[in-house]
């Protein structure tokens, strides 16, 4: 298969990103015209039902373009399960993941390609340093590190999803029956040969993030439950050493009492902290608990992961889902 014969799909999601989304498409064409002239690309957008301008220029564009496709999804399906099936959607020879907010270069796309062309089966681009709030690069690479730490697989650390899927991959993705996927993590238990690419990653320019305080948690603790049993036998062991301790305490107690019957007093306070302490480590094991559960009613329902209300200039404009 020589070049001309290759499709390159870059996928992006997008929610409320009037302010962007022409200048992705701009950057991303200008790219295949120049230093990847020799393929052929699409660039397939997959909008998570935006209540702005983004769906009116994204017809716009598709308009004038049959390069761009565009997927609208019936709601908004979250920050989670969107970007995965417009993955799946994609039919290229491999398929580039970049965001909307422009946050990922498009600029990196010619070096994808050329370590694809190599034989990588997944190249990834790796933040080293951000120009977000350093708290919050901090944070971020302090939770990457911890679910390295955790996890049965290995993670890639301070990786969002912006890089390269071959064909394998992305079939790999399709047969996948999970309805709420952590992408990183699947891109880590599905191994094959991966390229990292250090990056710095740019400030938003334009617009607002979406996320938040629940959608940073989601995502979170959907990678800590779905690829480590750690939490769950941390509860054990934690709860073992607070039972000895407790049976000490007890213990220590009576001999003081024995010992000094008339005068031994021990107050209602230490039994107030240790019934608090106590009850906000069982209600934490409890919650922990409840997201295993939460994953698995998620998993037991597998409804699709999102219902699509329009398809834009694919083969087949029949919604799918």
């Amino acid at each position: 298969m020589n070049k001309m014969t290759k499709l390159i799909t870059v996928c992006t999601a997008c929610y409320n990103e009037e302010e962007n989304i022409e200048q992705v498409y701009r950057r991303v064409k200008a790219i295949f015209n120049t230093e990847l002239s020799s393929y052929s690309y699409e660039h397939l957008f997959i909008d998570n039902a935006s209540e702005d301008n983004t769906v009116k220029i994204l017809k716009n564009i598709a308009a004038r373009d049959i390069n761009v496709k565009v997927i609208v999804n019936s709601r908004n399906y979250g920050h989670i399960r969107s970007p995965y099936h417009g993955l799946i959607q994609a039919e290229g020879d491999a398929v580039i993941s970049i965001v909307a907010d422009l946050q990922d270069p498009p600029e990196m796309i010619p070096e994808f390609v050329k370590y694809w062309e190599e034989g990588a089966h997944i190249v990834v681009a790796v933040k080293k340093e951000s120009k977000e709030h350093p708290l919050m690069f901090r944070v971020r690479k302090l939770y990457y590190g911890l679910l390295k730490q955790l996890s049965d697989v290995d993670i890639i650390q301070n990786y969002t999803g912006f890089g390269l899927y071959d064909k394998k991959i992305i079939t790999i993705l399709k047969n996948i029956p999970d309805p709420y996927p952590f992408f990183r993590g699947i891109i880590a238990e599905i191994g094959f040969k991966v390229v990292q690419i250090p990056y710095s990653q740019p400030r938003r320019e334009r617009g607002f993030t979406k996320n938040n305080f629940y959608t940073l948690y989601d995502m979170g603790i959907l990678g800590i439950i779905n690829n480590s049993k750690v939490p769950l036998r941390l509860s054990i062991f934690i709860g073992f050493l607070m039972a000895f301790i407790s049976f000490l305490a007890g213990f220590g107690f009576l001999i003081g009492k024995l010992l000094f019957w008339n005068t031994f007093q021990a107050g209602i306070a230490p039994l107030l902290i240790s019934n608090y302490f106590l009850f906000g480590i069982l209600l934490f094991f409890i919650g922990i608990l409840g997201e295993y559960v939460g994953a698995i009613y998620t998993h037991v329902l597998a409804r699709p992961r999102v219902f699509e209300a329009e398809r834009i200039n694919f083969d087949n404009d029949e919604s799918n889902s």
